[in-house]
């Protein structure tokens, strides 16, 4: 069975030169970065040089970067740092955070444990179409605002969201922006100065380079509180003894995400084009989810009403395609997606949504091969649903001229 991963947006698979440039370090350079002897220089070298290699693909300098464990670590170490080190020092209720309604867990749950200590959190809605407005942002803005924090790309409807635009707000207003874009990076031009951001996530798993390693971009003179204390790695920003095979991962990856990135994002938006336009005019009752040009190249997310999703998902997965019902974070959940939920969709609607996220070991022949099952896939589900007419749904649509 031939088997095709359209789950990018989960991870994506580890690059064959960013495993090659790890290998080294996960044997033989061994030394500990923070050692003055030649091992631990030799670390040290291997760290910095893909410091810059990150830099390079955000367009931040390198002392600006700090490693971490990933974007949720990330995501933390801004909205707890900032509130944190944020004057009155141990007031939480004189505080107050603006963050959207679609954000990632990562940010959403942050906010909310904050939220729980006294600190004030207005949640901005995002329209239908998954994107928010900044005139409804400045508008939330309060004398007691430390931070604004909106992700770049949404991660289940791939939407962009203005950014520069905010950034421009938070500085005329004097207040900290952090953007998630964890889902972004690597797909995407991201320039911190363009987009005018004091922090910045990415996780490197999600531009094939490793899992377990990612960064933050704190801007030169952010007042930023450590989440853990220790030693004096990271600029004191960020204890504890680096994972050098990490860093040179996400380095590498950096580095191949930055070089090929405006041929990627014209061939994996083509294909993602191709998949989405034949799925909707073949399946009856399929619409997709959120804007549908300004989103990232890899991600279509597409409502199959009277198909309940974690049901199509498995039966795609036997039939070897890999896609999800949205972010893999929230696997289990008995809830419908709060993203989908906050564009305005239904119970049912959300569950019946799919996210397909393409990457850059997408081929035509994968598409070739989804495009292949997913109708009897849809038939057979739609076949056992109690809610689903076929002869009611078919002869409107050949009236109206439509396939």
């Amino acid at each position: 069975m031939r088997r095709v991963y359209l789950d990018n947006n989960a991870t994506t698979p580890l690059e064959p030169e960013v495993f090659e440039a790890m290998k080294p370090y996960l044997a033989e350079c061994y030394g500990n970065a923070s050692s003055i002897h030649w091992f631990g220089q030799q670390a040290k070298a291997a760290i910095e040089t893909a410091r810059e290699q990150v830099a390079k693909l955000i367009g931040s300098r390198p002392n600006e970067v700090v490693f971490t464990s990933g974007g949720t670590e990330s995501d933390n170490s801004s909205i707890f740092g900032i509130v944190e080190a944020s004057e009155p020092h141990g007031q939480y209720d004189a505080k107050h955070l603006i963050i959207s309604s679609i954000e990632h867990h990562a940010v959403l749950n942050a906010a909310q444990a904050l939220e729980k200590r006294g600190v004030r959190v207005t949640y901005i809605q995002a329209g239908e179409d998954g994107v928010v407005d900044p005139a409804d942002i400045e508008a939330a803005i309060r004398p007691e605002t430390v931070l604004i924090s909106i992700m770049h790309a949404n991660n289940e409807l791939g939407t962009i969201q203005p950014i520069e635009e905010i950034g421009r707000i938070a500085r005329e207003h004097d207040v900290y922006f952090h953007s998630d874009a964890v889902q972004s990076v690597g797909k995407i031009p991201v320039n911190v100065e363009k987009l005018g951001v004091d922090l910045l996530s990415l996780s490197a798993h999600k531009f094939h380079g490793p899992k377990g390693t990612g960064a933050l971009f704190i801007r030169k003179g952010t007042n930023l509180r450590p989440l853990l204390y220790g030693g004096h790695h990271e600029r004191d920003r960020r204890p504890g003894t680096e994972n050098i095979a990490g860093a040179v991962g996400s380095g590498k990856a950096a580095e191949l995400a930055r070089l090929n990135m405006e041929v990627e994002m014209r061939r994996v938006s083509s294909l993602r084009d191709r998949l989405e336009e034949t799925i909707l005019a073949t399946i009856p009752l399929a619409t997709p989810n959120g804007d549908r040009t300004r989103r990232l190249p890899t991600t279509s997310n597409i409502r199959f009403d009277h198909i309940e999703g974690e049901g199509f998902v498995i039966a795609m997965d036997l039939a070897g395609v890999a896609c999800s019902t949205g972010a893999a974070c929230s696997s289990g959940s008995l809830e419908p997606s709060h993203v989908l939920s906050a564009i305005g969709l239904t119970k049912a609607q959300a569950r019946s949504s799919i996210r397909f996220s393409l990457g850059r070991l997408t081929t035509q022949e994968d598409i070739d091969c989804v495009l292949e099952v997913l109708p009897g896939v849809a038939e057979r589900l739609r076949a056992v649903s109690p809610h689903y007419n076929k002869e009611a749904v078919r002869r409107p649509m050949s009236a109206a001229g439509k396939v």
